[in-house]
Formats: C-alpha cells, sequence, structure tokens
C-alpha cells in the first residue's frame, strides 16, 4: 500500500474514531436511511401497476388508493428523512466538539518554542475555519452519503429485480464516471489545503492588524496594510476560484454520461415493447428507478467533493495534533516539594536553533536574595528566565532548585513555586477580580482584596465603576499601562511564590506610574527569591547580586558599589544611562 493510500485511511480511521461515541445515533441514522431508500424503490415498483391497470387498462377502481399511497409514502419518507438528518448531524456536531475541544487542550500544552515559529492567526485559523470546514464531513456529508447511497442501493437493486439486461446497461455509467470523478476529488483536496493555508494567512493579517492597530494608526499605514490585506485575500480568492472550477466541471461531466445512460434504456426497452416482450408500464417503472437511481448519483459526486474538500481540511487539523510538545516530563519525573528558593545555575548552556545565547552560565542564589540580570540586548537575560520557567531546556548544563534539577520535576509543580510579571502586560477580558484571582482561582475575594492592596491597586480599582467586577477589555484596553501592571502583580501576589520573576516590569512606565509600581514590586519582593531585569539601572541598585551578562557569558557579579569600583562594563552601562538622564 503506497504512503498516500496509509495516509489517507488513517484519515479516516482517526475521523471514523471521533465518531464512534455517537454509534448509536449513527445506527438510528442508518435504519432510518433505509426506511428513505425503500419507499424511494417502492415508488419506482408502484410506476407498473400504475401504468397497466390504471392508465392502460382502465381500472379505475384502483384510482381511489392511489391519494392514500401517496401520504403513506411521504409520511414514511418524511420519518425517515428527519430521523436520519437529526441523528446524524448531532453525532456529527458531537464530534466536532469532541475534535475542536482536544485541538484546544492540545495546543495548549504545547512548547513555547512552537508558538515561536506558529502566529497566533494561522493557529486560529486551523481550530476555526479547518475544524468547520472537517464539520462538513461529520455532519452534512455523512447524512447526504447515507440518504443517497440507501436510496441508489435500493433502487439498483429493483432495476436488476425487474430486468437486469436494462440495468446493466444503466449501470456501467456508474463505474464509467467514478474515474474522471476521483481526478476532480484528488485536485479539490489539494487545493483545499493550499487555500486553507491561504486562508490562514489572511487571518494572520487580520489579528496583526487588530492587535497592532495603535502602532497602524500612529505611524499612518493603514493605506499599507489594506493592501497587504488585499493581497493575501486574493491569493485565497485565486484558490478558491479553482475549487468552484472543479466543483464545477462535475455536475456537466454526470449529466452528460447519465443522459447517455437513459437514452440507450429507453432505446432498448422500445425496441421490446415493438416486440410485445415487456409492457409499457415495465418499461416505465425500470427507467423511473434508473433515473431515480441517477439523482443520488449526481449529489454523491457532490458530496464527494465536499468531502475531499473537507479531508483536506483534516490533514491540516490531524498534523497539528501530531505535533508533539519540545518540552515534557521525563518518565522518572517527580512533583517538586514546596521550597524555600536556592536556584542554582550549573554551566548553563542554550542556543536558539544554531545561535548561541547563553554560554556556560553559572550562578547560585540563596533562598530570599534579590538578583539583578544586567546587559546590553541580546545578551541572554529573558533567555534565563524563560530557562528557569522552562519555557525551553538548556542544551547543555542544568538548573537547580532547592538542589531539584529543575528537568526531572513536572512542569505543573514546577510553575507552582514560580510568579511571573513580565514586561507584556496581558490581561484576560474579564473581571479584574478573575484576573488577579487567575493563579489562585480557589481564593476568597478579601484575599484578592488584600493582595490588591499590597500592590498599590485597590485605590483605583474601587474608583471603576464596578469596582472589582469591571470588565477591562480585550488584553486591558480600558486600563492605563501603570494599572494593568499593578493588577499583574497583584496577581502574583496573591500567587504566593517562593520564586519571583521581574522581566522588564517598569520598562514603559512614566515616572509616577514607576514609582507606584516600583513600592508594589518591593511588596511582592519581600522574602522571595527575585530575579529582575531591569530597564532602568537605578532600580536595582539595593538588589543583592548583580549579574552583568555580554553575549552570553556572565562577565561581572557583585553588588552596586563592588561592580561601580570594579570599572568593568557595569560602570559603563551605569556611566551611559547617567549620562543619558542627565541630557
Amino acid at each position: 500500500m503506497s504512503p498516500p493510500e496509509n495516509k489517507r485511511k488513517g484519515l479516516y480511521a482517526r475521523l471514523i474514531g471521533y465518531a464512534a461515541p455517537y454509534k448509536w445515533r449513527i445506527l438510528v441514522s442508518m435504519l432510518a436511511s433505509l426506511l428513505v431508500g425503500g419507499s424511494d424503490a417502492l415508488i419506482a415498483y408502484l410506476v407498473k401497476p400504475f401504468i397497466d391497470e390504471l392508465i392502460v387498462a382502465g381500472n379505475y377502481a384502483l384510482a381511489r388508493w392511489v391519494p392514500i399511497l401517496i401520504v403513506v409514502l411521504a409520511a414514511a419518507k418524511g420519518t425517515g428523512r428527519f430521523l436520519q438528518m437529526y441523528q446524524i448531524r448531532y453525532a456529527g456536531q458531537g464530534a466536532i466538539q469532541d475534535i475542536r475541544n482536544d485541538l484546544y487542550g492540545h495546543l495548549v500544552r504545547l512548547s513555547m518554542p512552537f508558538f515561536v515559529r506558529n502566529s497566533s492567526g494561522t493557529l486560529m485559523s486551523r481550530v476555526l475555519n479547518d475544524v468547520n470546514l472537517v464539520q462538513s464531513v461529520l455532519s452534512d456529508v455523512l447524512v447526504t452519503l447515507l440518504r443517497e447511497s440507501t436510496s441508489m442501493i435500493a433502487l439498483i437493486c429493483y432495476a436488476f429485480y425487474a430486468d437486469w439486461k436494462m440495468a446493466l446497461m444503466a449501470f456501467v455509467v456508474i463505474p464509467a464516471s467514478a474515474g474522471p470523478a476521483a481526478a476532480i476529488g484528488r485536485r479539490i483536496k489539494k487545493v483545499t489545503r493550499k487555500g486553507q493555508g491561504a486562508l490562514g494567512e489572511v487571518t494572520k493579517s487580520l489579528e496583526q492588524t487588530l492587535s497592532g492597530i495603535k502602532v497602524i494608526k500612529a505611524f499612518g499605514t493603514e493605506k499599507v496594510e489594506e493592501e497587504a490585506f488585499r493581497r493575501e485575500n486574493a491569493g485565497f480568492f485565486r484558490l478558491i476560484c479553482k475549487n468552484f472550477r472543479y466543483d464545477a466541471a462535475s455536475a456537466p461531466m454526470i449529466e452528460i454520461m447519465t443522459s447517455l445512460g437513459v437514452a440507450v434504456v429507453l432505446w432498448y426497452g422500445l425496441q421490446r415493447i415493438g416486440a410485445g416482450e415487456m409492457t409499457k408500464g415495465e418499461l416505465f417503472s425500470i427507467l423511473a428507478a434508473i433515473v431515480m437511481m441517477y439523482s443520488p448519483l449526481k449529489r454523491l459526486t457532490r458530496v464527494n467533493n465536499v468531502l475531499q474538500q473537507a479531508l483536506g481540511a483534516a490533514e491540516r487539523v490531524f498534523e497539528l495534533f501530531d505535533t508533539r510538545p519540545e518540552i515534557v516530563d521525563s518518565d522518572e519525573a517527580e512533583d517538586l516539594p514546596a521550597v524555600k528558593g536556592e536556584v542554582v545555575f550549573d554551566r548553563v548552556t542554550f542556543a536558539y536553533e544554531d545561535e548561541p545565547v547563553l554560554r556556560e552560565f553559572s550562578l547560585k542564589v540563596a533562598q530570599g536574595k534579590v538578583v539583578a540580570l544586567v546587559g546590553p540586548s541580546g545578551a541572554g537575560k529573558s533567555t534565563l528566565i524563560s530557562l528557569i520557567n522552562r519555557f525551553y531546556d538548556p542544551t547543555d548544563g542544568k538548573i537547580m532548585i532547592d538542589g531539584h534539577d529543575i528537568s526531572r520535576v513536572t512542569q505543573e509543580s514546577l510553575h507552582r513555586q514560580l510568579s511571573l510579571v513580565d514586561q507584556e502586560t496581558f490581561l484576560f477580558h474579564r473581571s479584574i477580580a478573575d484576573n488577579i484571582r487567575y493563579g489562585r482561582p480557589e481564593a476568597s475575594d478579601e484575599e484578592v482584596i488584600e493582595a490588591a492592596s499590597k500592590a498599590c491597586a485597590d485605590e483605583f480599582i474601587r474608583q471603576l465603576p464596578d469596582g472589582y467586577r469591571t470588565q477591562i477589555g480585550d488584553r486591558g484596553v480600558r486600563l492605563s499601562g501603570g494599572q494593568r501592571q499593578r493588577i499583574c502583580i497583584a496577581r502574583a501576589i496573591l500567587r504566593d511564590a517562593p520564586i519571583l520573576l521581574l522581566d522588564e516590569a517598569t520598562s514603559a512606565l512614566d515616572t509616577e506610574s514607576e514609582a507606584l509600581v516600583q513600592q508594589a514590586l518591593n511588596n511582592l519582593m519581600q522574602g522571595r527569591t527575585t530575579f529582575v531585569i531591569a530597564h532602568r539601572l537605578s532600580t536595582i541598585m539595593h538588589a543583592d547580586i548583580i549579574a552583568v551578562l555580554d553575549q552570553g557569558r556572565l562577565v561581572e557579579q557583585g553588588t552596586h558599589t563592588e561592580l561601580l569600583a570594579a570599572g568593568g562594563l557595569y560602570r559603563r552601562l551605569y556611566d551611559m544611562q547617567f549620562r543619558d538622564d542627565n541630557a
């Protein structure tokens, strides 16, 4: 079996696996499909007595049963269609819900390097747009597939039962049309994969525009962004039009082939009537079955087109499922117990792909000490914070907390010991209270207020229209930078972790806001082992240890006074910033 066939079978198996929990609903739908198909075959069968007995022989006593039969058949077929459609769509939507839930759960467990390589807009497109296309397989396609295939099989069986020679003539059309239909389907699947990728680029462009609208407005680049969006959208449009072209080509192809089948059957049937070998009713009964059989065939061809589109999207969805986290707990990983906060870096080396960022970094930090990480841009300061969080693993060396190698403990237990206040003050579109208690959902209202007070945030929160219940907007857009930062600090205070990581927590604030935030940070750092990356050296002068990095190496360490006296890189950075501040 070729690799593409194996891949396709694997794709079907995974989709079936998601449909399996709803097997009883699918079974009911299949039984209802038999009722629909049987009704179609019965209609074709009743054409014979209708023509021979009623039209030709003039047996009008039979006429009074015709309305009753019409109503009974319509009721049976309608009931079957309802059960079939509702049950299969319920099963399909349930399976889609499970896929989307599992995909989201898998996505948030992937490691940070994955999110560095993939834009949020592209990932959103896979979770939303691609899964929506897969939905057509597990709901609408299955409805049509079950209904039309059972109807076609029932009509074929009746046609062969009534006159196998004529049925065989008509049946030749079905396998003859399979080849072109399959070729069109393959083209549609290929174009769909490209189209979904192009739609991901459109989504990415939109997401970046909405996230960066302030920058776009400030630089007056609306036209530039509009043109870029139009280019992405045009690429998506061209691929969609290819799909339309292939899809539109399938209908006339089937129409021509089925008309040939009907023409051959009609010609042969008329010859047999002329020879007295069959009645008019028999001809029209078989002809009705064949014509009715071709209608499901046409719809099934269209279903194949939709199926191929959905499979192209499904491949992209399951590719995401198959992406494995790069940072994983080892089989022997144990929970990290409550720690005091001693942190040791032992010859830590790290590289982003082939680009070295840290080189044999060694440092021992005692419990409760404040360590400031200082150095030029690109020296490796933020990388150290990321390594403590285990967003990445060192290329070489190890990091230990209270003697525990963090690569040998579970990530969940590690993160319980850490609080991060980042320069990117991300807040959720929820209430202020919910954002503060994000790290401790079980915290009481009193604990939330106490944390906000220590973060110098309680006063401004109470002045808001709904106080702690105020919805702060997407990313906290309704608040100032200093207010957002203080809420993040309150969140870290409530977290109450023994190790605190501060990455440029005051870099984007004005002087007044920085003073409030610095006071909040001082409250937060009490009794905790703290790693600080600070934009302004004046804010870290009282740190217990100042570690100076340059090109990934630890070049100096000591107190502020000691490093100034040493006259090295720290002194140069300090003098440079001091001159800039005075200027």
